[in-house]
Formats: structure tokens, C-alpha cells, sequence
């Protein structure tokens, strides 16, 4: 039916009145569909914005409404291919609807999504955090941009962004102010001194600490940093390595995961697992052609056993 030929989709996700249609407006006003191709968006919800028929007929965009969610299948999708034949596709996603179902079961297979944009209404965003926050990590889990919009000076901004890259750390976060501007390098206020060539990390400074090396790598080559953390290994492990780990919760009291690096130390077949030990290591950055980026080894300097921390769960919010 459809050959071996992919149709490019895009997800818009977020929920009712986070500036979805807003989103896509500017990237169609920014001209990045005019290439003469068809598009078909389709809208699973209607907000109080929409996009103007005339910037929709002048890049070749055909609007189908889909409001129900039981409605959405994959027979839908290939009946609306037959219809519009569509070069590509772009889904305004309802909030509130399964994305992990979405795109795993709905979507046709050759219907690939090449880019995922999550949008986040700031002033609202703790009333979604503290009611809803399994909903709003499913939307993060996905996205490669988060755009928090209608931004102030007031707002937390560090504290929002870890919350993205807390479970997913490849995603890009910009940060929209109601006059317009964007910011995207919104430094995170550290509880130690980055600059220092030995640093200790307090217990619940891992969380930062984790995030923070996970994206600059480079800025912690060859310092020595101690912490606490828990022996994790598995058979997947080069026989010199472990990982000192700590539980961390990105998304609710169920969804709690090890966290940590891989760490090379010599006598780490002797590591009984889930003890607690302290250690000292190096920061080495290698790069990862999976990700194209670099990532953070350590490796150790010094094990030795621990008390475990009195809180054992790390929060990132």
C-alpha cells in the first residue's frame, strides 16, 4: 500500500493551551515547509490558538481533526494516507493520550518520527509536577526539544530544566519569555566549586552533580571527585569495572532507577554487590559515536566500604 517509501512525522506534544498550535505556526511562518510538498497535520485536540487557513493553504497543509482517542488507529492513518497523500506528517497529540502507545502500536510503521517537540506552559508547570507528573515525564521521555514558554524572571528556570534531563538527558530545553526572547544556557547554581581540582560531593549533591557531568563531561577531566554510592555490577561489566550507583526517583515512587558511571578499578571483582562504599576517581570523557558526544568514565583512585547516606534516593527536582 504504501511501498518501502517513509513518511517523515512530527509530534507536537503537551498539554491543552501549552502552545502546541503556537509551535507549529512559527515553524511554519519561519518557512520550514515550503518545499512544495503536502503535508497532513493532524489535530487530536482544539485549543483557543490555531493556525491561519491561509499559512496552512499556502504551505500545502491539509487539517484533519481526530478528537478521540479510540478513534486514532492505525487503519485511520492509512485511510487518511489514501486521502491526502502526504509527504509527510505532523500530529498535534492530545495531552492526555498514551504517547508510548502512540507510537509504538498507532502509527503505520513506515510512518517514522524524526522529531519530537514537547511544549510547556511555564506558569503551570508545578500544578502538572505536583498532579499529574507521570504524564508530564512521558512527554519529556520522548521529546528531542522541550520549549518552556510564557516564561518570567521569577520562575526556577535551573530547576525546570533538570527535571527534563533528568529522564532525558539528549533532550534540548528552551526557555520562552512573553516578550519573545529564547534562552537555552540557563547555568545550574552548583553546591561545590567546579572549579576545584579535588571535589566532595555531600550526599545530596549527587543528583546535580550526576546531571551536571553528564552534560560537560570536559569540565570534570582528570579531577578527582568523592562521593558515596552503592556497587552495582553485571555480567554485560569488563571484569575491572562497576558502576558506585544511586537510586534515583525521575518520575514518581515507582519509577526509581540506578543511576551512575562505569568505573574501572582493579579489584572490582572483590566489590560484593549493593554494598555502599566511598570513592575517589578521575573523570575520563570518551567519545560515544552512538550518541556522537562525549560521556563521563571513572575511574578509581580509591574503595573502601560505607555507611549507607541517611536518605538513599536521589530527587532531582
Amino acid at each position: 500500500m504504501f511501498g518501502n517509501k517513509d513518511i517523515p512525522t512530527y509530534l507536537f506534544t503537551g498539554f491543552l493551551e501549552s502552545g502546541k498550535s503556537t509551535c507549529i505556526k512559527d515553524i511554519l511562518e519561519e518557512g520550514n515547509f515550503e518545499d512544495g510538498k503536502k503535508t497532513l497535520y493532524i489535530l487530536t485536540e482544539e485549543g483557543e490558538e490555531e493556525v491561519a487557513q491561509d499559512l496552512l493553504s499556502y504551505n500545502k497543509v491539509s487539517t484533519v481533526v481526530v478528537d478521540d482517542e479510540e478513534d486514532f488507529t492505525e487503519e485511520k492513518c492509512l485511510e487518511l494516507y489514501r486521502q491526502y497523500k502526504p509527504a509527510r506528517v505532523v500530529i498535534e497529540v492530545n495531552g492526555m493520550w498514551d504517547l508510548d502507545a502512540l507510537v509504538k502500536e498507532t502509527l503505520p510503521e513506515n510512518w517514522v518520527v524524526v522529531q519530537v517537540f514537547t511544549t510547556v506552559n511555564a506558569e503551570t508547570f508545578q500544578v502538572y509536577i505536583n498532579n499529574m507528573k507521570s504524564l508530564l515525564m512521558a512527554h519529556f521521555q520522548m521529546a528531542d526539544l522541550v520549549i518552556f514558554n510564557r516564561c518570567n524572571a521569577q520562575m526556577d528556570k535551573a530547576s525546570m530544566r533538570r527535571n527534563v534531563k533528568a529522564i532525558n538527558r539528549q533532550a534540548q530545553v528552551l526557555f520562552e519569555s512573553e516578550d519573545g526572547s529564547v534562552e537555552s544556557n540557563i547555568e545550574e547554581s552548583l553546591p561545590y566549586d567546579v572549579n576545584a581540582s579535588e571535589i566532595v560531593l555531600e550526599d545530596d549533591d549527587f543528583g546535580l552533580w550526576y546531571l551536571d557531568v553528564s552534560e560537560h563531561p570536559e569540565k570534570y577531566e582528570n579531577k578527582v571527585i568523592t562521593f558515596k554510592g552503592q556497587v552495582y555490577r553485571n555480567r554485560t561489566f569488563p571484569p575491572d569495572s562497576f558502576v558506585p550507583a544511586r537510586a534515583a526517583m525521575t518520575c514518581c515512587a515507582d519509577d526509581i532507577a540506578k543511576i551512575g558511571f562505569i568505573c574501572h578499578y582493579k579489584d572490582a571483582p572483590e566489590l560484593a554487590t549493593n554494598d555502599w562504599v566511598m570513592v575517589s576517581v578521575k573523570v575520563k570523557p570518551e567519545f560515544s559515536r552512538q550518541s556522537q558526544s562525549l560521556y563521563p568514565v571513572l575511574w578509581a583512585e580509591s574503595v573502601t566500604l560505607a555507611e549507607p547516606p541517611k536518605e538513599e534516593v536521589v530527587y532531582f527536582s
